[in-house]
């Protein structure tokens, strides 16, 4: 069977239940977008997401101990990082109002 050229389009055929089908439309609908550009988009970001997560890095001994010295290393205590140390996090904010 021949491949199809990488600018062409082809089809992705998925089963979903009556439930997940209209959720996508509304979350869609309200972007503004068609069913099958919302959930190509999805789609296509998790899986850059699980590519990124799965990315295995090989480097010798000597640059090794380089980066873990780097990570063992703590920072400089400066006022930016005190301030930033202090702030809640926006969900930590939201659960004393």
């Amino acid at each position: 069977m021949p491949q199809p050229h990488p600018s062409e389009s082809v089809s992705i055929n998925i089963r979903a239940k009556t439930r997940q089908r209209d959720l996508i439309d509304a979350a869609a609908g309200r972007l503004g977008r068609s069913r099958s550009d919302f959930v190509l988009e999805a789609a296509c970001r998790e899986a850059e997401n699980v590519l990124l997560d799965q990315t295995f890095f090989s480097v010798d001994a000597g640059t090794f101990a380089k980066f873990q010295a780097l990570l063992d290393r703590p920072l400089p205590p400066t006022d930016r990082l005190r301030r930033l140390l202090k702030t809640k996090a926006p969900w930590e904010a939201d659960q004393e109002q």
